[in-house]
Parts: structure tokens; C-alpha cells; sequence
């Protein structure tokens, strides 16, 4: 793992150990607030920051149109092999089931289901059922099976949790740059 992201893990893991903001635990799921000093469940703020990710990659993702979804920059060889527009929001789809398989959640879509969506509609729509998804996989998330081991290789829902929510901003990044190729600021950057 490189440096960049297990300081990225580090950071979202060390942030279930800071109290939330009173504007930020009322706008958890479900509306639920928390005292001061009180126990907020993981469920409730790994879906907090899957939710505000998910709303980020969502906007960017639906700011191509049709048109120009397949694009990919070219030139001098320099992007030989990279994704289009397209294959960077089903790669995300993809890992957003792949994240959760082992979590007991019904309804996962397989790599071959997203890799064959070629229509902007269908693409956008399966990225959204991602990520419902993967709010039903971190709703199984307690404290009491957060940091539990879930394989010989010391995987965790916790961890899991983290890594899909950091997963997508790699790829936002790099959706934002084909953004502005195109002419077209990010939803983000309009605010």
C-alpha cells in the first residue's frame, strides 16, 4: 500500500475517534444526533462519509453528457491505456460491490454485469445501485463486528468501510481533469 493511501486510511479511520459536529451528526442518517462525549455508532458515520463521497463522485460522474462519455485523452503516447470517462465510473461500481461481497448484503452486481453497460443511462443508474449497496453493506457494520477479522489476512468491515470511501477519489480526480478537457467545470468547483 503506498504512503498517500494509508495516510488517507488513516485519516477517515481516525476520524470515527472525533466527535461530530452538532451540524454534521444531525445531518447523519436518519437525522439521529449524539451528545457530547456519547457513542455514535459506525454504521452511522461511515455512512456519513460514504454519503458525502457518493455525492461528489454522483455529480461528477452525471456532469459528462452522452457525447462525450467514451473520452479518453490521447496524444504523443503519454495516454496510451488509460480509461475513458465511462470506465473510470464502472470501475468504481464494480468496487463498490467488491468491497462489500463478504458482508451478507443480497443484490451484488458481478464485474461482467457493469463491464457490459456501454449506455450513459444504464452506467449512471448502476453507479447508484452501487452505492446503495454499499450503504446496506456499512449499515451491518456495529462496534462489535467493526474491527473483527473477517479472513486470515486481518481484513475488516472497518477497514473495508474505509477503503470504499477513499476508493473514489483517486478516480474523481481524474474525472475532474477529463471534465475540463472538455469545456465542462465541475460540479464541485460551481459552488
Amino acid at each position: 500500500m503506498d504512503t498517500r493511501r494509508l495516510c488517507t486510511l488513516l485519516t477517515l479511520a481516525g476520524s470515527l475517534a472525533l466527535p461530530l459536529s452538532s451540524r454534521a451528526q444531525g445531518s447523519m442518517q436518519g437525522g439521529a444526533t449524539a451528545a457530547g462525549g456519547s457513542m455514535v455508532a459506525p454504521a452511522q458515520v461511515f455512512n456519513k462519509l460514504l454519503s458525502n463521497e457518493e455525492s461528489e463522485f454522483v455529480a461528477a460522474a452525471e456532469a459528462m453528457p452522452a457525447d462525450k462519455f467514451n473520452f479518453a485523452p490521447t496524444g504523443s503516447g503519454k495516454f496510451d491505456g488509460v480509461r475513458t470517462y465511462a470506465q473510470e465510473i464502472k470501475h468504481v461500481t464494480e468496487a463498490n460491490y467488491a468491497f462489500f461481497r463478504g458482508f451478507g448484503v443480497s443484490g451484488g452486481k458481478s464485474r461482467g454485469d457493469i463491464e457490459s453497460l456501454s449506455d450513459r443511462d444504464q452506467i449512471l443508474a448502476a453507479l447508484r445501485q452501487s452505492f446503495q449497496y454499499a450503504h446496506s453493506a456499512i449499515a451491518t457494520i456495529t462496534a462489535a463486528n467493526a474491527f473483527t477479522a473477517m479472513d486470515g489476512n486481518g481484513t475488516t468491515r472497518a477497514g473495508l468501510a474505509v477503503q470504499s470511501i477513499s476508493h473514489p477519489q483517486d478516480h474523481y480526480g481524474q474525472m475532474v481533469e477529463y471534465l475540463r478537457m472538455n469545456g465542462i467545470i465541475p460540479p464541485a468547483s460551481r459552488r
